[in-house]
């Protein structure tokens, strides 16, 4: 089994209450996701903050305009620290995202770790060198990028 493993790390110049406020609600990811993505929770909306065991269901289109349905599972929290995601339904044989934030002079160092695997041994592997791997780089460039902008320097 080969799982591949990514990490980013992106500076945000905020408090970590703010910072933790945005990414620990899960209506905000359609805001950093690339829009030909089609990207669409179709979960209801959550009233309550994210929890361990809480299931959000999207819908998403990660190549050529196919959509597909994802469910992913908040297994772990820890408030203001870290927060993590598996996908339970969806394209992945194995998806285990870890997102983690630490208060540091002038704000926040958020990192992202990223353990995943295509299904579909050879082809998937195949598929993975030539095309997933570069899209889900995309899509970290991408939300760094409107990060950047949700959370400018403050002048």
């Amino acid at each position: 089994m080969n799982i591949k493993c990514k990490t980013w790390n992106q500076f945000i110049p905020r408090p970590i209450e703010e910072v933790w406020a945005f990414f620990s609600n899960p209506e905000n990811l359609n805001r950093i996701t690339p829009n030909d993505m089609s990207f669409e929770i179709i979960s209801e909306p959550s009233i309550v903050n994210m929890y361990p065991g809480m299931i959000i269901q999207y819908r998403v289109s990660p190549f050529w305009g196919l959509k597909m349905r994802w469910v992913t599972e908040i297994t772990n929290v820890k408030d203001q620290a870290y927060f993590i995601d598996e996908q339970r339904f969806g394209p992945y044989g194995f998806w285990h995202h870890q997102h983690h934030f630490e208060a540091v002079d002038g704000g926040v160092m958020m990192r992202d770790i990223l353990h995943y695997k295509i299904p579909y041994s050879i082809i998937g592997s195949i598929v993975d060198a030539f095309f997933v791997d570069k899209k889900i780089e995309s899509i970290f460039v991408y939300r760094e990028k409107v990060v950047n902008e949700i959370f400018p320097d403050k002048v």
